[in-house]
């Protein structure tokens, strides 16, 4: 790749798919600035997963603050960055699917993809979004392996209906550049040959 270049890439993926791990990775391996996901210092998480109706509104308004706040500040500074979920996904996986669950009312979910609307309208998209597309199973088993409390009541049927909007989002990805990588055969963390395999495919698509 061209180190007098400056790449923007981010990772999309459901609850649990590794997209932390990875961003960690590949900050490492090609010396790019990470961006993580707000979890441990979010204020709405926990109350979240408790009762999903009360709080969703709360917690996409605070998901979508904080992206746009991280996604001004990628486009400014001048080094690469790797960057852990976007902020598209907010409105196109979560919000959508909080709606079609009934967690989230009408007059919510229309409030929150105007101001979403506004605010990205200012934006400018990743050069490249990887998906990492794991099925049910691989989710739950990495869920339960990190251990977050919050996590432990998560429903399976929840994370296959957003498995599924995942799947239709990106076949009409919009935004830019995209790469669906399947992970479920793969161990990036502890096989080199697996992790490389992911290097080589975004060293190809940003060249």
């Amino acid at each position: 790749m061209n180190s007098n270049k400056k790449y923007f890439v981010s990772i999309a993926g459901n609850i649990g798919s590794g997209k932390s791990t990875l961003t960690k990775l590949i900050a490492e391996k090609f010396l790019w600035t990470p961006y993580y996901e707000s979890v441990a210092d979010n204020p709405y998480l926990e109350d979240f997963y408790i009762d999903m109706k009360r709080w969703s509104f709360n917690l996409q308004i605070y998901f979508l603050s904080h992206r746009f706040r991280v996604h001004k500040e990628i486009t400014e500074i001048q080094n690469s960055v790797i960057q852990d979920r976007s902020i598209y996904e907010d409105v196109e996986i979560f919000a959508k699917n909080l709606f079609e669950l009934k967690r989230m009312d009408f007059r919510d979910y229309e409030n929150y993809k105007s101001l979403f609307r506004e605010m990205t309208a200012y934006l400018t998209p990743p050069d490249l979004l990887i998906y990492l597309k794991a099925d049910v199973t691989t989710l739950v088993k990495q869920i339960k392996l990190r251990g977050r409390d919050f996590e432990k009541n998560i429903e399976i049927s929840y994370l296959d209906k957003l498995n599924n909007t995942y799947d239709e989002w990106m076949q009409n990805y919009k935004y830019g550049n995209s790469m669906i990588i399947e992970t479920d055969e793969l161990d990036f963390v502890q096989s080199d040959k697996d992790f490389k395999y992911i290097t080589d495919l975004i060293e190809k698509e940003l060249n």
